[in-house]
């Protein structure tokens, strides 16, 4: 890793094809990159391949096939489609020659918006948070968090839900760059938030016990503003398997949904960042 990496509050800085992770990218589950800069680097790559004027970023699904160290790391890219209508995009995250994460990306075109109403179950988030006033210079990102009867946590407060058995919800704000010098776009922004689909859907009473595989996030348009609130809607595990879903919102309402598979972890390899 490079100086240039240690120094910048950014996540990760760009040496020509190299991207150069620095400390603040390191994860909960172990001195590895965490998924949710994994997830933005691959939606970054997709987006600067996929994007168009027009386009709308439709769908994103990352797997995480294996840890990802915090060391120089190749993004590597491939149109699949490239239609009228239709591109899909597929992203290879590459570490010393080996394939540790994958993601594919569908940009769909706009078009005339249809007339009539069609039924989804509501979801509503709670407000957003008050102004938190400084922030430490080592958090990884603002988190706002509420539980159980609609009560509200602090920052990070992935770390209060211990003892809450009800919906979980959870505010974003990512508080650094993900790439030094460069304006990280809504769509990177909202696909790094959609990896803490697996906390916000999986926590219970025993802290988070899943370790996240993959998560789908799907759009119906892009996000407005920062913040982007997830809202848990289902859980379902059996032998250590989990699936969970969330409700994905910026601040004007809600704009898609998120999916993620995950696998039963020790607790003791859990260290949240508060």
């Amino acid at each position: 890793m490079g100086d240039s990496a240690g120094a910048s509050r950014a996540y990760l800085v760009s040496d020509g094809d190299v991207l150069l992770p620095g400390p603040a990218s390191q994860g909960p589950w172990g001195p590895t990159i965490s998924g949710h800069v994994v997830g933005g680097i691959l939606a970054r790559a997709l987006e600067q391949l996929g994007g168009a004027p027009g386009f709308v970023p439709a769908r994103l699904t990352v797997d995480l096939l294996r840890p990802t160290a915090i060391t120089s790391l190749e993004v590597r890219t491939t149109i699949r489609r490239d239609g009228r209508r239709i591109r899909l995009v597929d992203a290879e995250l590459i570490q010393n020659d080996t394939v540790v994460s994958r993601a594919s990306a569908m940009f769909l075109r706009r078009g005339e918006h249809p007339a009539g109403d069609i039924w989804s179950s509501p979801v509503t988030m709670p407000p957003l948070p008050p102004d938190p006033g400084p922030l430490p210079d080592d958090l990884m990102m603002f988190v706002w968090g509420y539980g159980g009867q609609g009560e509200s946590g602090g920052a990070m407060a992935f770390t209060e839900w211990h003892d809450a058995t009800g919906p979980k919800y959870a505010w974003i704000r990512q508080v650094r760059a993900l790439v030094d010098g460069e304006a990280t776009s809504p769509f990177v922004t909202v696909a790094m938030a959609a990896d803490a689909a697996s906390a916000t859907s999986h926590w219970g009473t025993g802290g988070l016990r899943y370790i996240n595989a993959d998560y789908t996030l799907t759009l119906a348009r892009e996000p407005v503003g920062d913040y982007i609130g997830l809202a848990a809607t289902s859980h379902n595990s059996n032998d250590g398997i989990a699936c969970g879903a969330v409700a994905v919102f910026d601040a004007h309402g809600q704009i898609g949904n998120a999916i993620t598979v995950g696998l039963v972890n020790p607790a003791e390899s859990f260290h949240p960042r508060a």
